[in-house]
């Protein structure tokens, strides 16, 4: 799963950001609406956090264009008001859920996660193969019934890898969907954290290399 944080308060858009990174949670911040629309056309995320008022294009309008979208990522309303009306306005928008400021971060992470589950309703609930089970919601890897201790990065990783076994997924794919996107495209991180898995999750290895392509899981592998 990945967030894009709308937020022109700098200071709360960074913290929301490190406090979901926390949770194996990516996320990306923009400051305002125009900002927001460019992103979401550029990547694939599966909840927008987005603050009604923000300059430029208001939230209010970025949540009516994106309801244009067939493909629209779900939507967190977020506001300083607690007013119902405000809550009433927001879901007629076509907001998803709403959130009034403050809020404890907890309750954040879990309207998060509950959003991004919408986005996967017709997928399963873990993902196995080559033995090894992967539940996103428990943050949970095991093989071949044994608990393995993933790190957040290694366990984002897995997870690209493993929504599709068989699919090589280049090293930039991964550093999008596991990174945020000021990764450095010529970092080693990817090849450090394959690396770590494969130790973690023992011989046989279940993560293949395709020279000058990407990795994959090996399907040839038996569960």
């Amino acid at each position: 799963m990945r967030v894009l944080i709308v937020e022109d308060e700098p200071y709360l858009a960074e913290a929301i950001q490190d406090g979901l990174a926390l949770h194996s949670i990516p996320a990306d911040t923009v400051a305002d609406g125009r900002d927001a629309l460019a992103a979401i056309e550029m990547n694939d995320y599966e909840v927008v956090l987005l603050d009604r008022d923000i300059p430029g294009v208001s939230g209010d309008e970025v949540c009516r264009q994106l309801n244009l979208r067939e493909d629209r990522p779900t939507i967190l309303m977020v506001t300083a008001a607690r007013r119902i009306q405000e809550k009433v306005d927001g879901f007629q928008l076509g907001a998803d859920d709403y959130l009034a400021k403050p809020f404890e971060f907890a309750e954040l992470v879990a309207r998060v996660r509950a959003l991004g589950r919408r986005q996967f309703t017709t997928r399963p609930t873990r993902y196995e193969a080559a033995g090894v089970t992967l539940d996103p919601f428990r943050h949970e890897v095991t093989r071949d019934g044994r608990y393995i201790r993933l790190s957040r990065k290694e366990f984002a990783v897995l997870e690209s890898l493993m929504r599709e076994p068989g699919r090589v997924v280049s090293a930039e794919t991964l550093l999008e969907e596991a990174w945020d996107e000021n990764a450095n495209p010529f970092t080693q991180s990817v090849k450090v954290t394959i690396s770590s898995l494969r130790r973690k999750l023992g011989e046989p290895w279940v993560i293949r290399t395709e020279h000058g392509v990407g990795y994959t899981i090996d399907r040839t592998l038996n569960g």
